[in-house]
């Protein structure tokens, strides 16, 4: 934000779950969102303009630092819509593809001898992409989830936590590496910050859905009464709260798994299943899905539902519900996935089916989109009027 959540009256936060290339779904959401509100505020805002932290948990937070990270004017580094172009000429050489009859045997020696993707593209590009910026250094507050496997306990680097916890203040690049390292898929990251040492992992194995995250690292400054933050009745007074997070797509309605197969597995069917990895769909899918469950309750009970908005498609079959088939094809496709999400339904999942089912009401995610874009542009404008009178 221009100014301090003192000078408003709300605590605007965006979400970016993780997926490999589905980060492309978001992205294409994105881009929509940020286009609504140059519409109402000019062509030079950007998405950081208007949210006090933003999240992202291994591809979101690679989207989350392309987002924040400071350019040489201080200013964004990257505009919404940026990302998608990004995406798909990087993809492919992230997640290099093996052709081939053979490839099928080739990538099941790789499943059982190491991850399958060495990461050494990915790492140099993020290094040249955000060279030695700090996460102190980012335009706007961010949060990204990582899991330490040293320690065996979740590392979140946070914002927030950088006065009380110095040596969190790492490289943005190094952070970005280590919430991306998906096991079976990229190497553990290791890295040293001052006199700390890091051994990370994908920060989606703890929370693929970084919302609550980011929300509890807000409520802890409300709690610890930050002057930065405007007094609030209690820390759960979820109207001053406004929350947008955003899905990579699940394959839920594939039904790609089930217990007659499941029951045969050993190690190597849990981490290979053609080209799939049922343990990391599971453990990723699962955590997000009960994230936007729990919000969804809390926000309602709270009456404050207006202001919350989860935007995700159940519908991926095939090879577009991979986090890693970079072909041109498949890359299209997901494309094609994001733009037609605008034009569904706002939908909360269902616990009970798996499924995402529509909200009475709610109109479709571009016009929840465009609705929440109208209340962070209010809200961006209260705070400039507001502090432009201290």
């Amino acid at each position: 934000m221009s100014t301090s959540p003192a000078y408003g009256s709300l605590i605007t936060i965006l979400s970016i779950d993780g997926g490999g290339i589905r980060g492309l779904i978001p992205a294409i959401v994105l881009e929509y969102l940020e286009a609504q509100l140059q519409e109402l505020d000019g062509p030079d805002v950007r998405l950081a303009d208007y949210f006090d932290v933003i999240s992202g948990t291994s591809t979101g937070g690679l989207i989350t630092a392309m987002l924040t990270a400071p350019d040489e004017h201080n200013r964004p580094l990257y505009a919404a819509k940026d990302i998608k172009p990004f995406y798909l000429e990087q993809c492919p050489k992230i997640f290099p593809q093996k052709k081939g009859i053979f490839a099928p045997v080739e990538n099941l020696f790789a499943a059982i001898t190491g991850p399958k993707y060495d990461g050494k593209y990915l790492h140099k590009l993020v290094k040249d992409l955000l060279k030695e910026t700090k996460l102190s250094q980012t335009v706007t507050n961010v949060v990204i989830p990582t899991f330490d496997i040293k320690l065996l306990q979740p590392t979140i680097f946070s914002s927030y936590m950088i006065a009380s916890t110095p040596y969190l203040d790492a490289n943005l690049a190094d952070v970005c590496i280590s919430t991306s390292a998906a096991p079976t898929f990229f190497p553990a990251y290791y890295f040293q910050n001052q006199s700390r040492e890091f051994n990370l992992i994908d920060g989606g194995v703890v929370a693929n859905n970084p919302t609550r995250v980011a929300m509890s690292e807000v409520s802890k400054q409300l709690i610890m009464k930050n002057p930065d933050f405007f007094v609030m009745p209690t820390p759960v007074d979820y109207k001053h709260f406004l929350v947008i997070s955003l899905g990579t797509g699940t394959a839920k309605n594939e039904y790609k798994y089930n217990s007659k197969m499941a029951s045969k597995w050993g190690v190597l069917g849990w981490l290979y299943n053609g080209k799939s990895t049922p343990l990391v769909d599971i453990f990723t899918q699962s955590s997000a899905d009960v994230t936007d469950y729990v919000n969804s309750v809390i926000f309602q009970a709270l009456d404050a539902t207006d202001n919350y908005l989860r935007i995700q498609d159940d519908t991926l079959t095939g090879e577009v519900s991979s986090v890693d088939i970079a072909t041109v094809k498949n890359l299209e496709e997901l494309v094609k996935v994001g733009d037609n999400l605008l034009g569904k339904p706002v939908s909360k999942v269902n616990l009970e089916t798996g499924n995402y089912d529509p909200i009475n009401g709610g109109g479709t995610n571009k016009e929840a989109l465009t609705r929440f874009a109208k209340k962070l542009s209010d809200e961006r404008r209260l705070r400039l009027a507001q502090s432009s009178k201290s």
